[in-house]
């Protein structure tokens, strides 16, 4: 049982991929409010690809609204089967294939205001694709293999500041069995 309620919803805006609603709600104390929602069309997908060697590959990528970033490769579904949505973004992103995956945990970014769910995937026995990759459409400035100890060491410097990378991460590491 929720302790919100709706009285009303508008579409105050929509694209392809979101759609932006306001809502009429009572909040939990019973008082009136506006509550503003953004709703991802499709869930995303994220990917932790893992070498042979214990490396992680890692994408820098230049986003439009915060600037350059390093992140694992990740992108919408785009409405297709979340496990080749996760197969196209790995080869799109970094130009690799894995012969190995593992779903490893299911996640929501900024469920404040979103409601955009998310999937986490571990990707290993990893190998060229042979095929283009979509860098200068995604604004993918470098793809980058870190050992496992260093991605470890850049999350926790802060130079890995994606949200959704260090909680891909975090799955990984549950099912890789690096924590507990």
């Amino acid at each position: 049982m929720t302790l919100w309620r709706t009285r009303s919803s508008t579409t105050v805006y929509e694209n392809p991929w979101v759609r932006v609603r306001e809502d009429a709600v009572d909040r939990p104390d019973g008082s009136a409010g506006i509550y503003g929602v953004v709703e991802v069309r499709n869930p995303a997908v994220f990917i932790v690809p893992v070498t042979a060697d214990d490396e992680v590959v890692l994408v820098e990528v230049d986003r439009y609204t915060t600037g350059v970033s390093l992140e694992v490769p990740a992108g919408g579904s785009d409405g297709e089967d979340l496990l080749l949505a996760a197969q196209r973004e790995l080869r799109e992103e970094t130009g690799l294939v894995a012969d190995s995956w593992e779903r490893v945990g299911s996640m929501f970014a900024l469920n404040g205001i979103c409601n955009a769910p998310e999937h986490v995937f571990l990707a290993r026995v990893l190998r060229p694709s042979g095929e283009p990759t979509e860098h200068a459409v995604e604004g993918i400035t470098a793809v980058r293999t870190v050992p496992w100890t260093g991605v470890m060491a850049m999350v926790a410097d802060g130079t890995i500041t994606d949200g959704e990378t260090v909680a891909a991460l975090m799955y990984a590491a549950i099912a890789l069995r690096r924590i507990a």
